[in-house]
């Protein structure tokens, strides 16, 4: 199964335990715009821990999803679908150089000893990462892998839907190429994706993903420690959570204090991530990237939208903190935002703007 070649032509399909989301891009002049999207909300019990449950309610959910996507009618057939971070397998290894037909099966080989299931139960494709420093005496190799029994039941779904899966991605890949402006950073990057059900960490530095993680700490889970603290609903948790944040005052401490040990384990947690990284970077060959330091952390999700979060991650870190901006390879430079989807809102669609970017047929 391909992860990384690109085929012609398709939208963006994002699968999360909580939502699924569209999204169709048109080109426009050098640019491009968005010509289909849709969120909707999944039932429980549908999709648990990124595992499908419920082929069938899926794909009853899938097609309602595209007959009222907003904008215009989907006119392709050809779907690029994100998997979950948390059940995927992604590594940069190093290979001697060689030729393309030697490195296939090279790098097949070296997979198994990253991989911690058998090869013939994955899905499984690598691609060379571009070097920074032209003079390198190895290839650096981005591989990647997901256990069939949890691609085959999406892979079913689509195309009980009429449509036709023509690339699989981890959701991480999605996600860089939605807010890292032409793919490349000079020094590393942390992007963190607050995401309802779970948060994903990813470090990207020259033009490769470097290092990936998920942790359970999300949106929801603050909902529901305002619920908890507060003995409220989850519904009257949500708003709260949307109108006081961690704004700190005599009126709102309750919810402060209610979202902080939670928040305090998310940033211990990403800190945990961070040093792990830079105590063990061994892909990095610029100058710029030798101590592996990380020097800004881009925030998406709809959770990053949270009031005093970004400043209170960035005080814990002592790392410069900012929303990304999901349409950096979409829209011109002064842009943020189009009609019908405000940016706040497009902070949850980075995924499936990255999917979209790439279902884009080449010129």
């Amino acid at each position: 199964m391909n992860f990384f070649e690109l085929k012609p032509e398709s939208f963006g399909l994002d699968f999360s335990d909580l939502s699924l989301k569209i999204a169709w891009l048109k080109k426009r002049g050098r640019f491009f715009r968005l010509a289909s999207w849709r969120e909707k909300e999944i039932k429980p019990g549908i999709i648990e821990n990124g595992e499908v449950k419920n082929e069938e309610a899926l794909c009853q959910f899938l097609k309602e999803v595209l007959n009222t996507a907003k904008g215009e009618k989907i006119r392709t057939k050809n779907a690029t679908i994100s998997f979950p971070e948390e059940k995927a397998f992604m590594q940069v290894i190093q290979m001697p150089k060689m030729d393309e037909e030697e490195l296939k099966s090279a790098v097949l080989f070296e997979a198994e000893n990253y991989i911690p299931l058998p090869m013939e139960k994955m899905y499984f494709d690598f691609q060379i990462v571009r070097p920074q420093n032209n003079h390198l005496d190895h290839l650096d190799i981005l591989i990647a892998a997901i256990p069939k029994e949890i691609a085959d039941p999406y892979i079913s779904c689509v195309r009980k839907a009429g449509l036709c899966p023509r690339v699989l991605e981890v959701e991480s890949l999605s996600i860089i190429r939605a807010l890292i402006k032409n793919e490349l950073s000079p020094y590393p990057v942390l992007i963190i994706d607050f995401g309802r059900s779970a948060t994903s960490l990813v470090i990207f530095s020259g033009y490769s993903l470097r290092f990936t993680a998920t942790i359970p700490v999300c949106s929801q889970g603050l909902t529901e420690s305002i619920s908890k603290s507060l003995k409220i609903s989850l519904a009257a948790a949500e708003k709260l959570k949307i109108e006081k944040g961690l704004d700190f005052s005599k009126k709102t401490s309750d919810v402060f204090e209610a979202l902080i040990p939670a928040l305090t384990d998310l940033t211990e947690q990403i800190e945990k991530f961070v040093d792990y990284y830079q105590a063990h970077t061994i892909h990095e060959h610029s100058s710029a990237l030798k101590n592996g330091k990380i020097k800004k952390i881009i925030m998406c999700g709809r959770g990053a939208n949270l009031k005093g979060l970004l400043d209170f991650i960035s005080l814990k870190l002592k790392i410069p903190v900012e929303l990304g901006n999901p349409w950096i390879n979409i829209l011109p430079k002064q842009l943020k935002e189009v009609p019908g989807l405000p940016f706040a809102q497009s902070l949850g669609y980075a995924t499936a703007l990255g999917l979209a970017l790439r279902g884009i047929k080449k010129e």
